[in-house]
This record gives structure tokens, C-alpha cells and sequence, in this order.
């Protein structure tokens, strides 16, 4: 089959339970080689294609790159460099602290002549960055993410946004971002979930990564069963509206471990999609959502060699995934 994508991984950060306190603390060294170790992670498990949402320094494109050229193995990377965020706001600490037009702009400029595959903008707060803006509280403007996306248009790149907000989804979908993560529908005293905006994410092909956490069982359990149903019930609610899902694990956040794909892709069937239905979300279906489509996903002749091969049938037990017997990223062997 073809190997399979992770739409949302942190590299630098190392899922355990202050991954911002074990960043700040690595230098540069200590943490390029501790990326490379989990980017071999995810290619063991089968992931031959990950998009990494948020590094430092620019370390993932070096990654990136000395993977491309056969050095390090893992997986082909789409890498989003040092993400867009307002000074104090989410993710901070990675170094994309911006505010005002011209800030943005050179934010926007710096990242692309660092050579990343795509612009990343914290569109709201979120959970990992103490004393920042709330999870559902906007960050930039309508009128400033619509200047980032035409900054990254300008240089051919997409833009992922991370919205957990609502105000911050309908800025998002207006600016005309190519992807939404996680996109929770929060709003100050509670979920704001908006018709009008589904509809219109479904309408202009904005893809949403959820990106379901390998341990989306246990974040069901600290939540609360009742709240976290309701969270898990309005994605599917998306996708029979027509929007596409995109598989992603946010490894690299506490309890998403980089080698636990397979779990997160669970959660799918957890919502109720068919074993093929996830196989195809998480190959080709996330390759054409990505811009790579061309390029990955499928077993056609001319595309890069990206393959898996598992004992027994995934398309009748996604659990078959984690019988891994051989990948094969670019057409270079894992492992040998």
C-alpha cells in the first residue's frame, strides 16, 4: 500500500509533559539530533510523508533536507518553520513573535527564504503555552491574516492556521487559509459551532486536521466522556457536510507520541468512518489535501516510491497498520 502521511507533527518538541520547558532548555545540537531520532520514529511506523507545524531556528529544513539527500533516514518533510504568532502568544518560544504590517510581512519573507513548503500562523491561543491568550481567544485580525496569506501567495507557499476559536476559524476561512488544525469551535463560555462556516470551509476546500492525539482515548477521559463525545461527534458532523479531513497526531505534545499514528487514525473509525475510508484519508486523500497528490499517496507508476507494506488487511482493520513489515520512503529501504 502506500505509505502513509502525518498532516501534524511537532519535530521539536518531545511529547512529554513540558515539552516547552525540554525545548527551551535544548541547544541547537541537542535538538536537531533529537528530531532526527523522532523522524525515524514516524518512518518506522509507516509514516513516509509528515508535515512538521513548528520548529525552531529553522531546524526542521535542515532536517528536511539531509533526509531528501539520504543521510538521515525518515520521512519526506513539508516543513512550516518558525511559526507566525503575536508577541506573547502561542508558541512564542519558537522564535515568530510579530506584530504590525510591516513585522508580518518580514515574518512571512523570513521563513520563505529559509526555503520552508508552507507558512504556519497561530490564528488563536493554545493549550501548551502558559500565560498566553486563551485557547479560543483570536490573536491576529481578519485584515492581518488575510496579509499573511497574500505575503505566502506571493512566494507560492500554503498556509496552515491553528485555530481553536471561533472568531479565529471565521477569520481564518475569510483570509483563505489552505488548511484549519484542530478547529474545536470554542468561544468564551463554551462551543460557538457555526453552520454558515462549515459550510463555507466545505465550499472553498479548506481541509481540517483535527489532529487527533495517540492518546485521544485519555483526552476523552481527562475532558470528560460527555464533552469530548460532543467535540469528536462535530467532526464527523463536518465531514457529512463535506469538508476533508485531515489525519494528524500533533506529536510532540504531551501524551502524542511520535510512533502512535495508527491510534490517532483509530479515532476516525471511533467517529464512525470505514476502514477504507481511513486508508485513503490517510494516504492519498492527504496527499491531494496537501498539495503533493502528483507527487505521493498512491501506487502509480512516476510518483515517489512511498510504500507499506503490513501483515493483513487495513482496508478491514485499521489495526493492521501496526504490522509493519516494510517501509520504503522515496525508495529508500527503512532500516536497511
Amino acid at each position: 500500500m502506500p505509505g502513509l502521511i502525518d498532516a501534524h507533527v511537532h519535530l521539536a518538541l518531545d511529547a512529554g509533559p513540558d515539552p516547552v520547558a525540554a525545548l527551551r532548555a535544548a541547544g541547537d545540537a541537542e535538538l536537531y539530533a533529537a528530531m532526527a531520532d523522532r523522524a525515524g520514529q514516524l518512518l518506522a511506523t509507516g509514516v513516509t510523508t509528515a508535515r512538521d507545524l513548528g520548529d525552531r531556528g529553522g531546524l526542521a529544513v535542515r532536517l528536511r533536507d539531509e533526509i531528501a539527500a539520504g543521510r538521515v533516514p525518515g520521512p519526506r518533510l513539508l516543513s512550516a518553520g518558525t511559526p507566525l504568532t503575536v508577541p506573547g502568544g502561542h508558541c512564542w518560544f519558537m522564535g515568530g513573535e510579530a506584530e504590525g504590517t510591516g513585522a508580518i510581512r518580514e515574518a512571512v519573507r523570513r521563513n520563505a527564504t529559509a526555503g520552508v513548503d508552507l507558512i504556519k500562523v497561530m490564528a488563536t491561543g493554545g493549550g501548551i503555552t502558559r500565560g498566553g491568550p486563551a485557547i479560543w481567544q483570536a490573536q491576529f485580525t481578519p485584515e492581518e491574516l488575510s496579509l499573511i496569506v497574500a505575503e505566502a501567495r506571493s512566494f507560492g507557499l500554503p498556509v496552515a492556521a491553528h485555530a481553536h476559536g471561533t472568531e479565529g476559524i471565521a477569520a481564518t476561512v475569510a483570509a483563505g487559509v489552505d488548511t484549519i488544525e484542530h478547529c474545536t469551535w470554542m468561544g468564551r463560555a463554551g462551543f460557538d459551532v457555526r453552520a454558515d462556516l462549515v459550510d463555507a470551509i466545505a465550499a472553498r476546500g479548506i481541509a481540517v486536521c483535527p489532529a487527533a492525539s495517540p492518546d485521544w482515548r485519555g483526552f476523552a477521559e481527562r475532558f470528560g466522556p460527555e464533552r469530548a463525545e460532543e467535540m469528536f461527534g462535530r467532526i464527523r458532523w463536518m465531514a457529512e457536510r463535506g469538508v476533508r479531513l485531515l489525519p494528524g497526531t500533533d506529536a510532540g505534545v504531551p501524551h502524542a507520541v511520535f510512533d502512535g499514528f495508527v491510534s490517532s487514525l483509530e479515532f476516525f473509525a471511533h467517529i464512525g468512518l470505514a476502514p477504507a475510508e481511513i486508508v485513503d484519508l490517510a494516504t492519498s486523500g492527504a496527499a491531494r489535501a496537501l498539495g503533493i497528490g502528483g507527487d505521493t499517496g498512491r501506487l502509480v507508476a512516476g510518483l515517489r516510491a512511498d510504500l507499506l507494506v503490513v501483515d493483513g488487511d487495513p482496508l478491514a482493520d485499521v489495526a493492521a497498520l501496526r504490522a509493519v513489515r516494510l517501509v520504503v520512503a522515496g525508495g529508500r529501504r527503512a532500516g536497511g
